[in-house]
């Protein structure tokens, strides 16, 4: 049996189209944080399971949802993703096989614009898991990282993935990623050296514009290139703020 689960706070503008597009699963599982909007009601309508859990961070809801769903697949979606037709029909190919857990590529659209390049494709997450193989790293509290017993295997039909709509929506993301990221490296004990501050921001614009092609989605991957090489900059500030913070 293969369940498809959507993690969901707040997605009331999202939930019925995702719900849509996954009716091939045998049970869509709506495992949501507690929503203060329409998530529930509307997801509920449209014939999914409605299971609630306080959300502390996304390894540990995941987590949840592997502990609350019966079913030996899961198939996560989030609920800003849509599964294409031919995605489906490649998920329910492999289910026999002796994988314990795929590889899904995505394709990102960022600012209503598909982007191929700077990094964004093939962006590549494990979301069809045996559920007595897998877990989350509760140490990885975003950007989470699966704890698989056994073999992966990789897909090749991309989930479609609606991120960053606006720029607003790109900054505020972008500002908890840093936060997390500079607090995590503050706990290995890494220490920001003044070269940081410089060289690694245009490393990682180099990185992304030359060595990962974003020049080639012309002033929109320029763009995203100057926005994430201004984010490791904030990533490295923070750091520095958090050493000095501790020397008081």
């Amino acid at each position: 049996m293969l369940a498809a689960v959507i993690l969901t706070y707040n997605e009331a503008s999202n939930i019925a189209a995702c719900i849509e597009s996954l009716r091939w699963a045998d049970e869509i599982v709506v495992f949501d944080s507690l929503s203060t909007d329409e998530t529930v009601q509307i997801a509920r309508a449209a014939g999914a399971r409605i299971l609630q859990n306080p959300f502390i961070n996304y390894a540990q809801q995941r987590n949840a949802a592997l502990d609350a769903v019966a079913a030996e697949w899961i198939f996560f979606v989030d609920a800003d993703e849509r599964a294409t037709p031919e995605l489906a029909a490649e998920v329910r190919g492999v289910l026999g096989r002796e994988e314990n857990g795929w590889w899904v590529p995505r394709h990102n659209y960022i600012f209503g614009r598909l982007t191929k390049a700077a990094g964004w494709y093939p962006d590549y997450q494990m979301r069809l898991l045996r559920r007595g193989c897998a877990r989350y790293d509760p140490a990885r509290e975003v950007h989470e990282l699966v704890l698989l017993q056994g073999r992966a295997g990789w897909l090749t039909r991309p989930l479609i993935h609606y991120n960053y709509a606006t720029l607003a929506e790109f900054i505020a993301r972008q500002e908890r990623y840093t936060e997390y990221d500079a607090r995590m490296l503050y706990e290995q004990g890494v220490r920001p050296k003044p070269r940081n501050y410089v060289l690694q921001p245009l490393r990682h614009f180099f990185w992304r514009y030359v060595s990962l092609g974003g020049y080639r989605e012309g002033l929109h991957g320029l763009r995203l290139s100057l926005l994430m090489a201004y984010y490791n900059y904030a990533m490295y500030r923070r750091l520095g703020k958090l050493w000095r913070g501790s020397a008081h």
